[in-house]
């Protein structure tokens, strides 16, 4: 089956930038934590990358679609 359209895939990357913006901020809790001091450039990359993984994972897996083979039902 081809990959819905873009609008089709908005909202699971919407939810994957979320998710990644969330474990963003555990580590960047967590680096605070541990160290003194954390720079405002660390705070963003811990942030800023996570989210750009997650909404990229978001678009691109399809939710409803198991791995297994077609022709094995469950």
């Amino acid at each position: 089956m081809n990959a819905p359209p873009f609008p089709g895939r908005a909202t699971p990357a919407f939810v994957g930038a979320l998710v990644g913006a969330a474990a963003g901020m555990l580590l960047v809790t967590a680096a605070g934590a541990l160290a003194m001091e954390i720079g405002g450039l660390l705070i963003a990359l811990g942030i800023g990358v996570p989210t750009l993984c997650g909404a990229v994972v978001g678009a691109f897996v399809t939710p409803g679609h198991p791995r297994s083979h077609p022709s094995n039902p469950r």
